[in-house]
């Protein structure tokens, strides 16, 4: 295989990582650009059938991110060691923050970003306890 020497012990370095498994560049297969890119910008909206399209439009795009995030949550049930290191607090604040941060950048609300990603991340961390509980 590509990037492993005959001495299994050795410690990959993230180059060597990343030629055996290059970033992914794709985007989510369930993800329609062109179906995103036909909603009314809110400022154009000037009825609630484009308002109700716009939000439909974007929920179909939010669903098909989150299926790529709990593809993520499955992968960490998979690749962490023990049920106990499941849920992370440091890692639920830094996940927190850094949405906060680009909520801020953008303009989002944070009365907005911060209890939806609260909830989204307490939903994965119960979703990757499933997926951790069915693969074990």
């Amino acid at each position: 295989m590509k990037g492993w020497s005959d001495n299994r012990s050795k410690t990959l370095s993230v180059r060597d990582v990343a030629s055996i498994y290059p970033p992914m560049t794709d985007l989510p297969a369930n993800l329609d650009l062109d179906d995103l890119k036909a909603r009314t910008a809110p400022g154009a909206c000037e009825t609630m059938a484009d308002v109700r399209d716009g939000v439909d439009r974007l929920d179909r795009a939010l669903v098909a991110l989150i299926k790529e995030r709990a593809g993520y949550m499955e992968a960490a049930a998979r690749i962490k060691p023990s049920r106990d290191v499941v849920r992370d607090e440091a890692r639920i604040e830094d996940v927190v923050s850094k949405v906060m941060a680009a909520a801020a950048d953008i303009g989002l609300s944070q009365a907005i970003a911060e209890p939806v990603w609260r909830e989204l991340v307490e939903r994965s961390i119960q979703y990757e306890f499933t997926v951790w509980d069915r693969t074990r």
